[in-house]
């Protein structure tokens, strides 16, 4: 009677010839997820093709997100340098810009971004500076009759040309550190002087 010996490798190590190898074992488990990691890798970038695609058709259909407006120059209707507020109408002083109140009705002149470094953050129309560098105003500060640099030089040249005195002033070298080469006419002949040549009582007619 023949007998069916298991066959050998060549090792010693002997195999049933009818038995196979078990299912997930290492070789297929190999086989199967290295094919299984290239399949969702291409998915994945399958997917973000189509995303930055759907993004960039949705700029191409609805155009770029709008941009804040840059803050704009504007004439307040006392004929001085102003800050155009957002709704393209309202027009407020420089000096109200970064004082703490929100004048605009959307407060856009007290926004971080306006006022985080006040001067430096602000636009360029919107500040003046005086004979010392390192001193500055708000640009409808300049040529207003008051001493607001402390040295008269935004009234006075070489810093500042400003008109002569309207109708409301009197011209005179003024004795009050207050104002500079104008007096406000309200202070005429109220015998008390506010100039250094005594104008103010003696020439400058009442108001």
């Amino acid at each position: 009677m023949n007998k069916i010996f298991p066959r050998g490798d060549g090792n010693g190590n002997t195999a049933d010839a009818g038995s196979k190898a078990p299912p997930g074992g290492e070789a297929d488990c190999r086989l199967f997820c290295c094919s299984r990691r290239g399949a969702c890798l291409s998915a994945f970038l399958l997917l973000l093709l189509a995303t930055l695609a759907a993004l960039i058709a949705l700029v191409v259909i609805l155009g770029p997100p709008p941009r804040t407006p840059a803050a704009q120059a504007c004439v307040t209707q006392m004929n001085r340098t102003g800050f155009l507020c957002r709704d393209q109408r309202s027009c407020i002083p420089a000096s109200s810009v970064c004082d703490g109140v929100r004048t605009c009705a959307h407060g856009e002149d007290e926004e971080e971004a306006l006022c985080r470094e006040v001067p430096r953050s602000l636009p360029g129309f919107l500040v003046a500076y005086c004979g010392d560098p390192a001193s500055w105003i708000y640009s409808d500060q300049k040529c207003d009759g008051i001493n607001n640099c402390g040295d008269c030089s935004d009234e006075l040249s070489p810093v500042t040309m400003c008109p002569p005195c309207g109708p409301g002033w009197w011209h005179c070298p003024s004795t009050v550190f207050k104002y500079c080469s104008c007096i406000p006419r309200s202070l005429c002949r109220d015998q008390v002087q506010h100039c250094f040549d005594w104008s103010d009582e003696y020439s400058c007619p009442r108001p």
